[in-house]
């Protein structure tokens, strides 16, 4: 099911003129058929601190699990990132279930390029909620915003080479695995590899696309 996003477009699939920058403003709430994304709010931080202090939760990350004041300052930032001005800025998206009002999830779209349209997706949930299909939802979402909403032509994903569930949200969106670096990064006391998955604008118009 193709999920029922509103985006309120600013020069959206057009080049930026020198000395402006197009500007994303989703038309909040943004819905998928089980999710509702939208700004986060002070009100989130015991939801929020809920699932960004589990270990399993961090276990393929760069950060460990966070406390209580540590995820007071990241929602703080979070909470001012509810539009995208510029390149270089990333969108911060509450995911709560539709049906109850609860947060179950992190989302992410950051705009890594104007020059060269090019985006970055990433989402946490919390692990009571995986598995069900809540994340690719989500993330596919996150690829409309960025295709639709901001014009971009290719949109990328990353995760740790042991992170199978990121992994799978992202195949389900139909992005190709590009790359496996093999111990490209010393993290948490360990080489770790990662997975780079990546999807163009023309192959999410396409006729195969998820959803």
């Amino acid at each position: 099911m193709t999920p029922n996003v509103k985006i309120r477009r600013a020069l959206a699939r057009r080049p930026a003129r020198r000395g402006t920058a197009p500007v994303l403003k989703p038309d909040y709430p943004v819905r998928t058929p089980r999710l509702v994304l939208r700004p986060f709010t002070p009100d989130d931080l015991d939801a929020l601190h809920d699932f960004h202090r589990l270990p399993e939760v961090t276990r393929y990350l760069y950060h460990e699990p966070r406390n209580r004041a540590e995820v007071s300052v990241l929602l703080h930032g979070k909470i001012a990132a509810s539009v995208l001005p510029a390149d270089g800025k990333a969108l911060c998206l509450a995911a709560e279930l539709a049906a109850t009002g609860q947060l179950v999830g992190d989302c992410t779209l950051f705009w890594l390029s104007r020059a060269h349209q090019q985006g970055e997706i990433g989402f946490i949930f919390h692990p009571a909620f995986q598995g069900r299909g809540l994340a690719t939802e989500a993330a596919a979402a996150l690829l409309r915003l960025g295709f639709e909403g901001l014009g971009l032509h290719r949109i990328i994903g990353r995760c740790e080479g042991r992170n199978r569930g990121s992994a799978r949200v992202m195949e389900h969106n139909g992005m190709r695995r590009e790359a496996h670096l093999v111990e490209n990064e010393f993290v948490k006391g360990e080489w770790t590899d990662e997975l780079i998955y990546a999807i163009l604008r023309r192959e999410w118009d396409g006729p195969g696309r998820p959803g």
